[in-house]
């Protein structure tokens, strides 16, 4: 008799299944066409009747009384098939329901497990028992039914954002060798895009957007519905979930406690608090950063300098300021890529000196890795730290001093930008202190792009000779280069041509079309890292070949790269130090850098002195002669 009272007098709540009361019901005690009668329609008993069914005073049910008490969670069966399916296959709906549980099961710890690095994602970090789930476990069981539900569609968004999290790190950390910045890099999204189209093309990039968006949606609709799930699952079967939250409560405490490890991790984790710990501590010390930035770029050692204690010892040289794009320390050393490039610049060093030209070398760590050009040049150029797109847009917008603005404060050289990269407005021009400045549209090229390169670093070199540097001034020239070739995916790359034969660009179509496809190079590691030092190579040799062409007397170059290349071509644990070179025909040049203990040639050494890249503005200045004032 308890077992058919139950079955009236404990229907399911709200979002609880309905299937532990039916299940209760004696089925073998029905015959079939009871079975087949509406489930509001059943016999009740009494202790009267010793357990024998009686009908109710009515033997013909009210219309719409079964609708009445049927449960809310019936009526959705209904309406969904459900019931129907469970009974004329009740083991398959038994399993189907076993697969989906043990999916929401996985799906929530891989999401508190899952590392935000790729080299960590393998099957021993899953491993682990999170404080986390536990943690939910008892909320859940503690809670009445509405805030339950609410507090699992929460955590669900809550893994979700988590999961997101953890695979942005995971990308950062494999292009760029650091990991994600919620504060600071939303910007790098649409360069993100950008580069995605000038690489793959535009209906790629569109796709990849797309399918971003939705991967994101629909990873926190199924987050919410896992834990939706199992949080039912734990309610219905309280007594047990209540004992196994316990057991793994004292487990975890106990692993925790007593340091015990498996598989090189600890057993205990709280990977998810502790990664979205640390993103919030980086975001606080994002905004810390900026105000005390924003401070010290208004501190100038050279701010108050004036015009003619600046720069007295170059006085009358044509200076070439050169960025060599993710010309790394990798590409000297790394045992793949070293030996292709290191022939190169020893070549390269003994054609300078051949023409009269002598070089020394030297290393200074990049303010960025992997990316993020842009931070590299400003940082050299402004002696300040600029590691991120907060400080760059902080800096650029004020009127710290630049050692290109320094040339144009003077009064005694014409200033130039030579920017075959940029392909839309370009206000840090006046930052940089650059009379005019000639982009991708201003250099007549009518050939192909190689992948996000617009043109071939030789091609740029000889338009700035055409439009620039072979012209007669009545001033000096001051010259801001950035060479782009030698830009990431490294495919298809140009190929050296006859100076002579360059004309407006279109001898290079056959050059491309005979290269490498960007999408084969991009996911292959090591065809990345030999490609990645074929353009370096290409890069170096542009530019050497084009001084022994064109530099004078009075010529002095100095280039350098703005970053190591990508963490998965420049290595694991790579520095983030690039070379960089001071050449001249002008031996007084050299001698005024003879304190800095650089190389001879135009490869360091592995002893060569590594600065900082920001202090190369202050010791260039004064090694030409510049008397510092602060501002």
């Amino acid at each position: 008799m308890p077992v058919f009272t139950r079955r009236f007098s404990e229907s399911p709540g709200p979002g609880d299944p309905p299937s532990e009361a039916v299940s209760q019901t004696p089925r073998a005690e029905t015959g079939s066409e009871a079975a087949s009668e509406p489930e509001s329609a059943s016999a009740s008993t009494t202790p009267a009747t010793g357990g024998v069914p009686v009908t109710p005073e009515s033997a013909t049910p009210e219309p719409g009384a079964a609708a009445r008490r049927a449960t809310p969670g019936s009526r959705l069966a209904r309406l969904s098939g459900i019931t129907h399916l469970r009974t004329r296959h009740p083991e398959a709906t038994r399993v189907l329901s076993w697969i989906t549980t043990a999916l929401a099961a996985a799906l929530v710890l891989g999401a508190l497990l899952l590392p935000n690095t790729l080299p960590a994602v393998e099957p021993r970090s899953f491993t682990r028992i999170p404080a986390e789930a536990i943690i939910g476990a008892v909320l859940v069981l503690g809670l009445p039914h509405r805030p339950r539900q609410a507090v699992a569609v929460l955590f669900g968004l809550g893994l979700a954002a988590l999961t997101a999290v953890n695979l942005l790190d995971m990308g950062f950390n494999e292009y760029l060798g650091r990991g994600f910045n919620a504060a600071l890099d939303w910007d790098l999204l649409p360069d993100a895009h950008a580069y995605v189209e000038d690489t793959l093309g535009g209906g790629v990039a569109i796709a990849a957007a797309v399918g971003a968006v939705v991967l994101v949606l629909l990873l926190a609709v199924v987050m919410v519905l896992a834990t939706l799930r199992l949080s039912g699952l734990l309610v219905r079967h309280r007594p047990r979930a209540a004992r196994g939250a316990l057991i793994a409560g004292t487990a975890w405490i106990t692993c925790s406690a007593l340091g015990l490890t498996l598989f090189g991790g600890p057993i205990a984790s709280e990977r998810g608090a502790g990664a979205l710990r640390v993103h919030a501590q980086r975001t606080v010390e994002s905004l810390r950063d900026e105000a005390a930035f924003v401070k010290q770029s208004k501190a100038d050692s050279f701010g108050n300098t004036p015009p003619d204690q600046l720069l007295p010892d170059l006085r009358g040289k044509d200076v070439i300021f050169t960025f060599i794009e993710s010309y790394g320390r990798s590409a000297v050393e790394d045992p793949v890529m070293a030996p292709g490039v290191d022939r190169t610049l020893d070549t390269s060093t003994k054609a300078l000196e051949k023409a009269g030209f002598a070089a020394r070398s030297g290393w200074l760590t990049s303010a960025t890795y992997g990316g993020s050009s842009w931070l590299g040049h400003s940082t050299t150029m402004s002696g300040l730290w600029i590691d991120n797109q907060r400080r760059y847009r902080t800096v650029t917008a004020g009127d710290h001093l630049t050692l290109t603005k320094a040339f144009q404060k003077t009064g005694a050289w014409d200033t130039v930008g030579v920017m075959p990269g940029v392909q839309k407005g370009w206000p840090e021009e006046k930052w940089y202190g650059l009379d005019k400045v000639y982009d991708a549209f201003d250099l007549g090229y009518r050939g192909p792009k190689f992948s996000w390169s617009t043109m071939p670093d030789q091609y740029a070199l000889e338009a700035f000779q055409r439009r620039v540097h072979g012209r007669k001034h009545d001033k000096p020239l001051m010259s801001f280069v950035i060479l782009t070739s030698s830009h990431q995916p490294w495919a298809p790359i140009p190929k050296m041509v006859g100076w002579d034969e360059l004309g407006d660009g279109s001898v290079f179509d056959a050059v491309q079309k005979a290269g490498n496809k960007a999408s084969d190079i991009i996911t292959d590691t090591t065809r990345s890292r030999q490609e990645y030092g074929k353009s370096i190579q290409y890069s170096v040799t542009s530019l050497t070949q084009w001084l022994q062409r064109y530099g004078t007397d009075d010529t002095v170059l100095v280039f350098l790269g703005d970053h190591q290349p990508i963490a998965r071509v420049s290595g694991e644990r790579a520095s983030r130090d690039v070379p960089v070179s001071i050449v001249a025909k002008d031996p007084k040049v050299l001698e005024k850098i003879s304190d800095w203990d650089w190389a001879e040639g135009l490869k360091p050494d592995r002893g060569t002195p590594v600065w900082r890249m920001d202090s190369f503005r202050d010791r260039f200045l004064k090694a030409f002669g510049s008397t510092p004032h602060p501002s």
